[in-house]
């Protein structure tokens, strides 16, 4: 249905096929938070469930012997049976999910006892499990030309199968963008192979562009929307900028003025080379300034620190033939196309037709619900740019 109405659309003339915009918007599901985790943080929950039941089927036993009160020995199996079915629940849930969920690199990912295809993610809103719901929209009338959903908060792996999906309507003229949440060296490799031109956004794009030299004083505005603060101004803590690394001598001096000792030299870190030091435990331990150095000092003895040295995987070239496209003056007048393109439409999806949260449960369900509000928003489109013409 979602493609007959696109082919509607673009028999209607709303398709420009002249630059499509990706992006997508991270939703809470019908998945319960709290019962996210791994195999051995669900089989340690469960054995924590049966020792304490095991205990109190004793004390229960030794209440019998002194003849305990019945309304109190009833209430007390209630408790036991309640606890035995919920022990039982994440036994079973093993034993139906032999295997942790895997995540790019092989990584262990958090299962969901309540929905395993959904996620735990981080938001400007603070952690939600559910779905993201990605989406391409073409610049000529807002189209809505692919809707996908995903139980992943890594946008970077979903931006490949949204192209091969669309890859019937884009052209030889036609421009992909996405921002930099979407933007990676093996994604942008992939696109030169398919022979797409794309601007994907890296991280440092709005710190190179002169048009934002003073967007730092706006970070200290409290949000109007969302203020995250506890109460009062959190104590700033030292930073690798607040240690002196000298390079050549191969040392590093902490704020207080203390020597660090080098504990690595060749240190690996998510494809970048480092150096780590690490203090002494005589001289961090009394030191009178370990409260600004150490998030934790009432249990961490040593602070470390790391500075990053280079990169391990060799020259990024199609990551570096990117930026000089998004630098240039055509490249960002273009660019600056996506946000007005794609935006409106998620509003018009979250506020306008109210899906503030998935309801299903399974990707495949949460994936028609996706697709079934991006349908209804092109039926719009098709009333008032289409027919109504």
């Amino acid at each position: 249905m979602f493609t007959q109405v696109l082919f509607l659309c673009d028999a209607q003339g709303l398709i420009g096929r002249q630059m499509f915009a990706i992006d997508g918007v991270k939703l809470p599901s019908n998945a319960s938070k709290a019962k996210s985790g791994t195999r051995s943080e669900f089989a340690r929950e469960a054995g924590k469930i049966e020792g304490q039941v095991r205990k109190m089927l004793a004390r229960h036993r030794e209440q019998d012997a002194r003849g305990a009160e019945p309304d109190l020995k009833a209430k007390e199996q209630l408790h036991i049976g309640a606890l035995a079915q919920d022990a039982a629940k994440l036994r079973r849930w093993l034993k139906d999910n032999p295997e942790d969920r895997r995540g790019a690199k092989d990584s262990i990912r958090k299962s969901n006892r309540t929905d395993n295809e959904s996620a735990k993610m981080a938001t400007d809103k603070g952690v939600i499990q559910g779905y993201t719901g990605v989406a391409a929209v073409d610049s000529a009338h807002q189209i809505i030309v692919e809707a996908q959903a995903h139980g992943s908060g890594s946008e970077q792996a979903l931006l490949i199968p949204v192209v091969e999906a669309m890859r019937d309507l884009i052209e030889e003229g036609s421009l992909v963008t996405a921002d930099a949440g979407y933007h990676s060296e093996d994604n942008l490799e992939k696109l030169a192979k398919l022979n797409i031109e794309a601007l994907i956004a890296d991280k440092g794009l709005r710190k190179r562009d002169e048009r934002f030299a003073d967007q730092d004083k706006h970070k200290a505005k409290p949000d109007p929307l969302w203020d995250k603060s506890a109460g009062g101004k959190k104590t700033r803590r030292f930073g690798p900028k607040d240690f002196h690394h000298d390079e050549e001598s191969k040392t590093c001096i902490c704020p207080a003025g203390e020597f660090l000792y080098q504990n690595g030299s060749a240190v690996v870190i998510q494809g970048r080379e480092a150096v780590k030091f690490t203090g002494a435990k005589r001289v961090c331990g009394p030191c009178p300034i370990r409260d600004q150095c150490l998030r934790h000092p009432e249990r961490t003895p040593v602070r470390q620190v790391v500075f990053f040295t280079g990169k391990t995987n060799g020259p990024k070239i199609h990551t570096e033939r990117m930026k000089r496209k998004l630098d240039s003056e055509e490249g960002r007048r273009r660019y600056g196309q996506r946000f007005a393109t794609v935006e409106p439409v998620f509003a018009n999806i979250r506020y306008n037709k109210g899906l503030n949260r998935f309801t299903l449960r399974s990707r495949t369900k949460v994936d028609t619900q996706w697709k079934l509000f991006c349908l209804v928003h092109n039926i719009e489109k098709l009333a008032y740019h289409g027919y109504a013409q």
